[in-house]
């Protein structure tokens, strides 16, 4: 597997930040250089500015590098029978024989972050690994990347986008079977199971990947105006005819990330139902009209906010229209930001959420969160299904 463009970007922003190796331990930030997503997060990736890239990984992992695009893999053993210690002190020495950087200039992880569970438990080095690095390698320069690493998970690759479209597909595959599901007398919970198991049955039709999963929520009644918090919960309410039904979706495929959410309605909607369904929709399009290369991403937010604003439901559109995702599924600060107050400027390999809104207290909640991938002339809709208030009927 190669990802020339990957290794490319990173280089030459190596090179203008006047670095000569970026370490990177989170595991996302460990899958955007090399490909390869670590599993309990004790995997490491170097890059240097000649474009090479290195890994350090667990034994037990190393078969999960292959469909990577490292040019070296080096494995270590996190734990034995001789000894205890801690992981940082299991990859020093290999660490220091996978990087010749006597008197360079190293760039790592430091600042506040939102990463994705990879697994039930993760190992995080946090600021272990600033000092690993000033041990390992004493007449170094060792300083803060974030900028750089945030820039590089921007935009992604051709080949980066292909497998954001195969997690998006299976997510698609999970929200036509699991809307089946949506039934009078059916607790939120039983629902959202529906709709979880094909995150990871569907992965069977896609051979190249090896993890997927995700999470599945299902919100009904006034339950789905809950939506409009920091994280969605299903209960055990049971579901009841003329329901909004709100589900929300974060799934990966290999580690990279889906934000989804579709909105039903159990039966047709109502006047009051129809009226917000329509107002979120048209919203929608005129979030999708404004979104094209160098437009600015506040622009996209005013689109969609402006429609909500004439159709009478302003208030009611509580958070931005959207945020970056791919590398992870939850991030407000993920380039580009589709908020009012937004400086980012959208380029080519920006994958976003848009996911206009309306919520109402006591009463209910229609939210409908697509992916769109930028390309040089527009944009790719990631997420093209149940697109339609005709297909939101259960």
């Amino acid at each position: 597997m190669t990802n020339r463009e990957r290794v490319a970007a990173m280089r030459d922003l190596l090179r203008d930040s006047k670095l000569d190796f970026l370490v990177a331990a989170l595991p996302a930030n460990v899958l955007m250089l090399s490909g390869y997503w670590p599993v309990v997060g004790t995997g490491v990736a170097v890059g240097s500015a000649e474009g090479r890239i290195s890994l350090l990984v667990p034994e037990d992992e190393a078969d999960l590098t292959k469909t990577g695009w490292a040019d070296e893999v080096k494995t270590f053993r996190p734990g034995s029978l001789d000894k205890i210690e801690t992981v940082a002190a299991a990859i020093r020495d290999p660490l220091k024989r996978l990087v010749d950087a006597s008197e360079a200039s190293i760039g790592f992880e430091d600042g506040e972050t939102s990463e994705p569970g990879s697994y039930s438990a993760m190992h995080l080095y946090g600021g272990s690994m600033a000092r690993l690095l000033a041990d390992c390698f004493p007449n170094a320069r060792i300083s803060p990347a974030d900028a750089v690493i945030a820039e590089l998970r921007a935009r992604k690759t051709p080949v980066e986008i292909a497998r954001l479209r195969n997690a998006c597909e299976i997510a698609g595959g999970a929200f036509k079977k699991g809307a089946a599901a949506i039934l009078s007398g059916k607790t939120e919970i039983d629902v959202a199971d529906a709709f979880r198991y094909p995150l990871s049955a569907g992965a069977v039709h896609y051979p190249g990947v090896q993890r997927a999963d995700g999470f599945a929520w299902c919100m009904s009644g006034a339950n789905s105006a809950l939506a409009a918090g920091a994280y969605a919960r299903s209960r055990t309410k049971k579901i009841e005819r003329g329901d909004l039904v709100l589900i929300h979706c974060n799934s990966y495929a290999d580690g990279y990330w889906t934000d989804i959410t579709r909105t039903f309605c159990t039966g047709e909607p109502d006047q009051r139902q129809g009226a917000i369904f329509d107002a979120v929709f048209e919203a929608r399009e005129a979030a999708l009209d404004a979104i094209r290369p160098g437009a600015a991403a506040a622009s996209v937010d005013k689109a969609a906010r402006d429609t909500m604003r004439k159709r009478g439901f302003g208030e009611a559109f509580k958070h931005s229209t959207g945020h970056g995702v791919g590398f992870g599924a939850i991030g407000a600060d993920a380039v580009p930001r589709l908020h009012p107050l937004s400086p980012d400027v959208l380029q080519p390999g920006m994958v976003f959420n848009v996911e206009p809104a309306a919520y109402f207290d006591n009463y209910g909640g229609i939210r409908h969160c697509d992916m769109v991938a930028m390309t040089a002339d527009g944009y790719e809709l990631l997420t093209p299904f149940q697109c339609d208030k005709a297909d939101l009927s259960a």
